[in-house]
C-alpha cells in the first residue's frame, strides 16, 4: 500500500515541497534540504513549535507538547505531526540548506 501524497509550504521561506503522509513534516523538510529548529525530535521540548497557517496534521504521539489552547491557537510541532492535507506553517527559523562545498584533493604541487 502507498501512502499519500501532500505539500508542505513554508513561510517566509517561500518553500513548497512534496510529504508522504507516513512522515513527519520535520523529516520531509529535512530530505528536501531545509533546516527546521530542533532538539528532541519527539514532542517534549518545543523547540520546533510553529504555526499552522492551513491545513490539518495529525500527531505521532497521544498528546504532543502543546496545551489545548496552543493547539486552538493554530499552534504545531512538525517533529512528530504528519500531513493530514496540503499544509502551510509559519517557521521563520527555516532556513534552507546550501550542499557543501565539494573539495578538490590536492595533486601535490
Amino acid at each position: 500500500m502507498t501512502s499519500r501524497r501532500f505539500t508542505l509550504r513554508l513561510e517566509p521561506l517561500g518553500r513548497t515541497i512534496d510529504v508522504d503522509e507516513d512522515a513527519s513534516l520535520m523529516e520531509s523538510a529535512a530530505r528536501a534540504g531545509i533546516r527546521l529548529p530542533a532538539s528532541c525530535r519527539n514532542g517534549t521540548c518545543r523547540a520546533c513549535m510553529c504555526r499552522l497557517v492551513a491545513g490539518e496534521v495529525r500527531y505521532r504521539i497521544e498528546w504532543p507538547g502543546l496545551t489545548a489552547e496552543e493547539k486552538r491557537d493554530g499552534w504545531v510541532l512538525p517533529c512528530v505531526a504528519t500531513p493530514a492535507s496540503d499544509v502551510t506553517l509559519d517557521q521563520p527559523a527555516a532556513t534552507a540548506e546550501t550542499p557543501a562545498a565539494r573539495r578538490t584533493p590536492s595533486r601535490g604541487f
